[in-house]
Order: C-alpha cells, then sequence, then structure tokens
C-alpha cells in the first residue's frame, strides 16, 4: 500500500474521540488530504468524514433558503413582489452562474474543494454584513449573494462526488449526508422558529449563526480530497451548455427538468406566502410556518432519504424520476387546496417524500449520463437550467398571484409537471443501460 507514514500529533481525548466517531470504515485511521498519494477507499473515507460535519452546516443554510430569508423579507421588512422573488431565487442565482465558476476553477487550475472553501467564506463574510445593517437593500442582495455562493459550488461537489465514492455505493454514500442534513434542517428550522417568534430584531441574530454555519462549511471543503478539473480544450466559459445539445438523452431529461422543475419552483416559496400572508385567511406565526415548511417534510425526507439512496443505485432512472415528478405534483394539490392543518401537514409530507428522492436524483444524476471526467461540466449545464428557472418561476409566481388565486397557479403548475411525465415516458428504455458514461459524447475544442 502506497501510504505516507508522517507522525500523527498528540490528541487529546476529545479529538480521538471525534477522529473514531468520524473515520469511515476504519475507525482510527490518519489520512493524508492528498488525493494523488491515496487509495481510492482512502479518499472516500476522507470525503464521507467530512461530508458528514458539512452536513450539518448545510442543513442550518438549507433552512435560509427554503424559509427563513423571505420569512424575515415577508413578515419583518415588508418587502415588495420583487424583492420577495430575489430573495427566494438567490440559491438560483449561484446556479445560473454555475457553470462559469466551473470554468474558472478549470481554467486557472484550483482545486476542486479549495475553490468550494473559498466560496462559503464568502458567503460568511455577506451574512454579517447583512447583519450588520438594517437595510431593506443590504438584506435582498445578501440573500442573493449567500445562497447564491452555497449553489454555485455544487457542480464542483458533484465532480468529487464522482472521484472520491465508488460508482456502486455512490447514492448510499451521499444519502448518509443528506440524511445528517435533513435531521439538522428540522431541528433548526424548530428552534430558529422559536426564535424569531420572540421578537422582529432577533432575525440579526440569526443571521449571525448562518454565517458561522458557512464557516464550518468552508473548513470542511478545505480538507476534502480533491484535484484540479480535467480541461476539456475549450476556451467559451459557457462551453458546458454544448452538452445539452450534442448529448440527445442528456437534452431530453433536461427538457422534462425544465417543466417539472418550473411548476415545483414556482409553488416553492409560495408556501410562504401561503402561510404568512392575511390575504389568504391563514397568516401563521414564524413558529407555526417554521413546523410546516421546516419540521415536517424534513422529517419525512430524513425517513425516505436512505430508500431513495438505495433506489437510485438499483432503479431505472426515469422511472425513478417520474415517480417523484408524481410525487411533487401530488404535494402541491394537497399543500394549496387545503385550509386547516392537518391538510398542510399532509401536503407537507408528501412534498418531503418527493424532495427526499430528489435530493437524490438531482445531486447526482448527472453521473448517470456523463463520463467520467467531464461530471462537473454536465453539472454545470444541468444547474445552469435550474438557475434559469429558479429565478423566472418566483418572478412569476408572485406576480401571477397579485392577478389570479393561488389555486389556480398551483393548477398550471401541475399541468406543467404532469407534461413533463409524459415526455420523459418514451426514455424509460434508456435507463435500462445506465450508466452511460463510458459512451463519451463527441467534443469539439468550442
Amino acid at each position: 500500500r502506497n501510504e505516507v507514514s508522517a507522525p500523527a500529533p498528540p490528541q487529546n481525548e476529545w479529538s480521538q474521540f471525534f477522529n473514531r466517531l468520524l473515520t469511515f470504515p476504519h475507525p482510527g485511521r490518519r489520512l493524508e488530504a492528498r488525493p494523488e498519494t491515496m487509495h481510492d477507499q482512502e479518499r472516500t473515507r476522507l470525503t464521507f468524514r467530512y461530508e458528514r460535519i458539512r452536513a450539518v452546516a448545510s442543513g442550518m443554510l438549507e433552512t435560509a433558503g427554503a424559509t427563513f430569508l423571505l420569512l424575515i423579507a415577508v413578515k419583518f421588512l415588508d418587502v415588495g413582489p420583487t424583492a420577495k422573488a430575489l430573495v427566494a431565487g438567490g440559491g438560483s442565482v449561484g446556479l445560473l452562474f454555475s457553470p462559469l465558476v466551473v470554468s474558472m476553477v478549470e481554467s486557472r487550475g484550483w482545486v476542486t474543494t479549495r475553490a468550494a472553501a473559498n466560496l462559503a467564506a464568502l458567503g460568511a463574510v455577506a451574512f454579517v454584513f447583512m447583519a450588520s445593517f438594517a437595510n431593506q437593500a443590504v438584506f435582498v442582495l445578501g440573500s442573493v449573494l449567500t445562497m447564491a455562493a452555497a449553489s454555485s459550488a455544487i457542480p464542483l461537489m458533484t465532480q468529487v462526488y464522482q472521484d472520491n465514492y465508488p460508482e456502486a455505493q455512490r447514492g448510499r454514500l451521499f444519502s448518509q449526508s443528506v440524511m445528517l442534513r435533513i435531521a439538522t434542517a428540522a431541528l433548526f428550522s424548530e428552534a430558529a422558529g422559536r426564535f424569531l417568534s420572540l421578537g422582529p430584531t432577533h432575525y440579526r441574530s440569526l443571521l449571525l449563526v448562518y454565517a458561522v454555519a458557512f464557516a464550518l462549511a468552508s473548513f470542511c471543503l478545505g480538507r476534502i480530497p480533491s484535484r484540479p478539473l480535467v480541461s476539456s480544450g475549450a476556451s467559451h466559459p459557457l462551453r458546458s451548455l454544448r452538452y445539452a445539445w450534442s448529448d440527445r438523452l442528456f437534452r431530453q431529461t433536461l427538457i422534462c427538468w425544465m417543466l417539472m422543475g418550473m411548476g415545483n419552483l414556482m409553488m416553492l416559496p409560495m408556501r410562504v406566502e401561503y402561510l404568512a400572508n392575511p390575504k389568504y385567511n391563514l397568516a401563521l406565526s414564524a413558529g407555526e410556518i417554521a413546523f410546516l415548511l421546516g419540521v415536517v417534510p424534513n422529517c419525512a425526507r430524513l425517513i425516505m432519504s436512505p430508500v431513495w439512496g438505495v433506489l437510485f443505485d438499483r432503479m431505472n432512472f426515469f422511472v425513478l424520476r417520474i415517480t417523484l415528478n408524481v410525487g411533487f405534483a401530488l404535494g402541491i394539490l394537497a399543500f394549496f387546496t387545503s385550509q386547516d392543518v392537518k391538510g398542510l401537514i399532509v401536503g407537507a409530507i408528501i412534498y418531503g417524500v418527493a424532495n427526499a428522492g430528489g435530493d437524490v436524483a438531482w445531486g447526482l444524476w448527472v453521473t448517470k449520463f456523463a463520463p467520467a471526467e467531464r461530471v462537473a461540466d454536465y453539472m454545470a449545464a444541468h444547474t445552469f437550467f435550474t438557475g434559469v428557472r429558479g429565478v423566472a418561476a418566483p418572478l412569476i409566481a408572485f406576480h401571477l398571484t397579485r392577478t389570479y388565486s393561488v389555486g389556480v397557479v398551483s393548477g398550471v403548475c401541475i399541468g406543467m409537471i404532469m407534461v413533463a411525465n409524459l415526455w420523459l415516458f418514451p426514455e424509460i428504455r434508456h435507463g435500462k443501460n445506465m450508466r452511460r458514461g463510458a459512451a463519451l459524447v463527441e467534443e469539439s475544442p468550442e
């Protein structure tokens, strides 16, 4: 075995305990974080260790983008529909710029996880600024910047999972980190909801907690083994998008995802609006909203995440995607046709079950399509189109509900999801031969 035998620095009892707790699958091993000196199992173990720690920070930050930033904007800052849409679409802005991030990291030869760590550090600084200035414009701009910093690194991490996790266990290992993230999100949603209910000025303290979470994420990312991206030889900053044109099956799946994602993302921020705005005759408290949007669906996600992780490794991908689409449609229907707590809880549970599978499918599906060295490029194309719909969907939804009822808008979104399923149905036959990465797509230098 090609191991580096450096003397281990002395460890106290607590550091030894946490080292054993976080080592996978053989406790007590010290690891050298240089991927070129590691065997595959060592890279897997070290990645899994720090991904589980980062999952705690990611779970806290997930509540910011999913619930609390928009809740603060609606309930405490009373911003307009365009500002609300910008806050809701912050993560999508990062996805929109992810091809540029991948291009820059590739062309400059940066180590993948170090680039992701720098983005997380930027998010931490932005949250500190947001907490320091009680201003609508600073809050909206900071919300976009922080969530964009988190989401723009996603293609980089997908390449890390491709490199460091074995194909047969990728979904399972990924879902175990997701479970920690979900559990943290559920617990933190409950705690943060109660905290905000104490008074409107407490949101600035919550923003500082998010800054600490970003700092922890940056620490973990900097210690995950990775390498610079393999150069494609192309020079255009949006070169990743060419795979959406050259790979027919990838293109068909992206079209389905655009239809389904637009319908889902239009209604996602409307959940906060539906529960918080008095015009919908609910006007729930911050704690109640956090329970329905954070605790209930995340508990469902926590239970179902390992199931979907195993199914991702074993199931026909297109059947999996169609099943998840039906779940999202049913969740929208149940939630936005309810005026009582029981119906809202049922809708939240259905959404959480579907979202558990969506976490795994969205984060890893390109590993079934892309050549191994081009996973980051494929993911960048996917995240770019996710960003397009993520920016557009809240704007469309918030402005449509000024003219039409939330029931009409949700019906349109359910229809889009069903059309997406019909579009993807003929591709089920291709799912039997996944993974397709061995079949390289013809690449041109431009």
